[in-house]
């Protein structure tokens, strides 16, 4: 697969919760994104949940998020092709305090 990337790319640290009962966006804490998906973490379901959730959040195509470290972990890095680090905060901003810089 070949992945088409722009001249922006925002980068967001997310932890991530398996297992939730149901998959949504929590917020900021620390500068950290929460995010609780339904899916377990096994083979790799939960991270292709959580690109899902956020390409639906975000309004973007999921060929544009991908996971940029963490793939095995709950800690990630989020990379969001086409959009600037502002851009991705404005958008995730409602889902409350801590989405600035």
């Amino acid at each position: 697969m070949v992945k088409i990337t722009s001249n922006q790319e925002a980068r967001i640290a997310v932890r991530v919760a398996p297992n939730a009962a149901r998959s949504e966006v929590v917020g900021f804490v620390g500068g950290v994104l929460r995010v609780k998906v339904a899916a377990p973490p096994v083979k790799g379901k939960a991270n292709k949940e959580l690109v899902v959730l956020l390409s639906r959040v975000l309004g973007l195509d999921k060929s544009r998020i991908s996971i940029a470290t963490g793939e095995a972990s709950r800690n990630k890095v989020i990379a969001v092709d086409g959009l600037s680090r502002e851009e991705v905060m404005k958008r995730l901003s409602s889902f409350g305090a801590g989405a600035s810089k």
